[in-house]
């Protein structure tokens, strides 16, 4: 589907020597932010097989105050998985939560039958059953999991985790990694959860923000770095509501990867928007600024973004997450191998033309809901599509605030935001859809016939009626 395009080295000597070594970073840098593995069952180097459990445990977020969230295998987030493009992964999963509940693989190109949503092609999965999910991924990238019932509650409640799926060819000199998994919780003092209703319409209108913003589970954590060393973040926004614009002040972002893998080119910027579902895989180098090393310690800044009426207003930035600078003599990383990918553009001739509006129901219509076309999701017919189909969606918000809207089982390619193309061509699975925007995007169906869901990633929104589906027939 892609291929990936590396200067190589011309010239270069035998192998390295202590002496030659290149630099690193300190021993124990990303302890703080440390993500638990994953038990591999299966002894075949391309088969990744494990047991996963979604049960109630106690994580203490705020020190001396266990709260008793809704996690994957008793943490907050849930294990990383990892591995490579082709693998067949096998998860036996297993639901010991109060309700029922399902995982939906996000962004991964899986048979309908897979991909968690709740459809006729899978069931929710009862408190005390099993279900084994059994896939091929055939994609690299930085993808995640989280639950398709009760969506909104399930995963405030701290049911998300990461999954990564790396490509053998990409170059190590990219930068030392850290998975970095963004997320809030609504917690009050004695470390009780916020109930998922709480603020009825009015918050889900808003869509709910937790009061602590979470990295890897962690509230404000530390990366002890080794200054002018460049790093590779995978950030993944795994909140309800929350968007996520960072600043690391005196710093550029080097976006080399967002949903769908790597970008067609880099792009350079001062700050970074992950909105709720997306992720982006960036490159930093903390501690050099113009140009120059630094030695004090650096404060990775959440910035309040405009998402609608009163979201950003009178609302500081925040501490995400902090970097230490250790005593070693400031560095500077082996040069960027040049990055390029092929992404052909596709084809919109003859395309199907799919146009919707994101809605909301006016106050005499009774309680809230919103929907599709100003139908609820419970109400809806599908939209009809076929295997090798291609379709351009106009995608119109028609009321006071954003919505990332997500696609279940297929990348499309943006044509415009507004109007405007995208400065670079990528994958993608989720896109924002601004406070009265429009967005349009291209997908072709390739052959996983089934139902598959389209909706609000706000999943406040999504739970009110904001989804859709897809019918794909051969």
């Amino acid at each position: 589907m892609w291929s990936l395009l590396l200067l190589t080295c011309a010239g270069c000597s035998g192998p390295s020597t202590e002496a030659d070594a290149p630099p690193a970073q300190p021993a124990g840098w990303l302890d703080e932010l440390a993500l638990r593995p994953v038990v591999d069952l299966n002894p075949d180097p391309n088969t990744l097989e494990l047991n996963l459990e979604a049960r109630v445990s106690n994580v203490e977020l705020i020190a001396g105050k266990p709260t008793a969230m809704w996690t994957y295998d008793g943490g907050v987030p849930g294990p990383l998985i990892r591995a490579k493009v082709g693998d067949r992964l096998i998860v036996h999963f297993k639901n010991s939560l109060p309700e029922p509940t399902t995982i939906h693989w996000h962004g991964l190109r899986i048979p309908a039958a897979m991909d968690g949503a709740l459809t006729h092609d899978q069931s929710p999965i009862a408190p005390g059953e099993t279900f084994d999910y059994d896939f091929i991924l055939p994609d690299a990238g930085t993808f995640w999991y989280h639950p398709h019932v009760n969506s909104a509650t399930q995963v405030g409640n701290g049911l998300y985790g990461p999954l990564i799926v790396d490509d053998p060819a990409e170059p190590p000199e990219l930068g030392d990694e850290a998975v970095l998994v963004l997320s809030d919780a609504s917690i009050d003092e004695d470390g009780e959860l916020a109930p998922g209703d709480a603020g009825g319409d009015f918050g889900t209108l808003f869509g709910r923000e937790g009061d602590l913003i979470l990295v890897n589970g962690r509230v404000n954590p530390t990366i002890f770095a080794r200054a002018g060393l460049r790093q590779r973040w995978r950030l993944i926004n795994a909140a309800r509501s929350r968007f996520f614009e960072l600043h690391l002040p005196g710093h550029d972002f080097t976006r080399i990867g967002g949903d769908g893998g790597l970008l067609e080119t880099p792009e350079v910027a001062d700050s970074v928007l992950v909105t709720p579902a997306e992720r982006a895989d960036v490159l930093v180098e903390p501690g050099r600024a113009g140009g120059q090393a630094l030695t004090d310690g650096l404060t990775l800044l959440w910035h309040a973004h405009y998402r609608g009426y009163g979201t950003d207003f009178n609302r500081p930035d925040e501490d995400v997450l902090q970097l230490r600078f250790t005593g070693e003599a400031p560095a500077r990383s082996a040069a960027l191998p040049a990055l390029s990918r092929t992404i052909a553009p596709l084809d919109t001739t003859g395309a199907t033309q799919v146009d919707i509006s994101l809605t909301i129901s006016s106050p005499e219509q009774g309680p809230m809901t919103m929907g599709i076309n100003g139908v609820p999701f419970t109400e809806a017919s599908h939209l009809p599509a076929r295997v090798g189909e291609t379709q351009v969606w106009t995608v119109k918000n028609t009321f006071e605030f954003a919505h990332p809207f997500h696609l279940h089982g297929f990348f499309f390619q943006v044509l415009d935001v507004n109007g405007v193309a995208p400065a670079v061509r990528e994958w993608k699975d989720t896109v924002n859809v601004q406070v009265d925007g429009q967005v349009r995007f291209v997908v072709k169906y390739d052959d996983r016939p089934g139902m598959w869901m389209f909706h609000c990633h706000i999943l406040d929104h999504a739970d009110a009626g904001m989804m859709g589906m897809v019918g794909l027939t051969q």
